[in-house]
């Protein structure tokens, strides 16, 4: 399975989430068992890196979250970044990157 691709802008200083449904040949995918975690960089081969905060919240539709707080967002400067999400399970037995894209984090106005 090839991860999809889904470009997101982020606004600095804000909350940011972005609520998914995993679906593999049209059908939800099942994560019971499954476990989540997403990374941006300023590079590929970057070694700083922010984590998003991942969450399953409906294992059986196939729904996840993943987040950032508002000190998150305002500790990344403004610009152009990578980033991919993977579902998982215990021991990464089963690893699988369902998106990846492009991040634009947006300076904000109000400070």
């Amino acid at each position: 399975m090839s991860a999809g691709k889904h470009n997101i802008i982020i606004d600095q200083g804000a909350t940011f989430e972005l609520t998914l449904t995993i679906k593999i040949g049209g059908s939800v995918k099942d994560l019971t068992g499954y476990s989540a975690r997403a990374m941006l960089r300023s590079k590929l081969e970057a070694t700083d890196s922010t984590a998003f905060t991942c969450t399953v919240t409906n294992a059986s539709g196939g729904v996840l979250t993943m987040g950032l707080t508002p000190a998150q967002t305002d500790a990344i400067s403004a610009g152009r970044y990578v980033y991919d999400l993977e579902i998982f399970t215990g021991s990464d037995a089963i690893v699988n990157r369902i998106i990846e894209g492009y991040v634009e984090v947006k300076r904000g106005v109000t400070r």
